[in-house]
């Protein structure tokens, strides 16, 4: 928030504030950042008048803040000029507005989040080889998780060996079964021999007919 005018400068614009009537354009308020705003009529008998801001000399444009109750007034939308009690309960309440919101960002980020740090999360065991001091495998984190509900078997060197000749045997062959065979007065082998009807056929040269007069 800027420094408000002192006591000379507000005495001074209370007397621009007065409507009086040789005056062509008159003082309608401040706002605490040392802006002034000011109005006029543009004809004798127009019902809206002019209004616009004059800043602080020496301000850039980029710098200079105009309140959201004198930007209604500027753009017509507010009839009455906001008062100095007005603006200063704005600026109290935008104050806390921002107080309460760095106490809620406080508070959040005091939260665990929800995601672990790369430092919180559980190891995850790699896989490796069998322990030869006790024969067993180990397992790694997810195997760990889904056998809580059936606890694994052991897997011993002793059942490997004894599984391994099983596997590792030739397999049996089946017998096959004695194919029929066909008797000698068979119909088929004498159609066979005999041959096809057309094998013998042979195609004549062709004579054509004599045309009709």
């Amino acid at each position: 928030m800027a420094r408000q005018p002192g006591l000379v400068k507000r005495l001074w614009w209370s007397w621009k504030m007065l409507p009086l009537p040789w005056r062509r354009r008159t003082l309608a308020g401040f706002d605490l950042e040392g802006n002034t705003y000011w109005e006029w009529k543009i004809a004798k008998h127009a019902r809206r008048t002019r209004r616009i801001v004059e800043y602080p000399g020496g301000a850039y444009n980029s710098d200079v803040h105009v309140p959201p109750q004198w930007a209604q007034w500027l753009r017509q939308t507010r009839a009455e000029a906001p008062t100095m009690e007005e603006q200063q309960a704005e600026a109290m309440r935008q104050e806390r507005i921002k107080l309460l919101a760095a106490q809620a960002d406080a508070r959040w980020a005091a939260k665990p989040s929800a995601v672990d740090a790369p430092d919180k999360q559980q190891p995850v065991q790699m896989l490796e080889s069998r322990d030869p001091s006790t024969g067993i495998r180990q397992m790694n984190a997810d195997q760990e998780t889904r056998d809580k509900a059936e606890p694994p078997k052991a897997v011993t060197e002793e059942a490997i060996r004894e599984e391994a000749p099983q596997t590792d045997a030739a397999p049996t062959l089946k017998t096959r079964m004695p194919m029929q065979t066909e008797p000698k007065d068979s119909p088929w082998k004498k159609a066979a021999a005999k041959g096809n009807p057309g094998d013998e056929w042979q195609p004549s040269s062709w004579s054509p007919a004599p045309a009709r007069k």
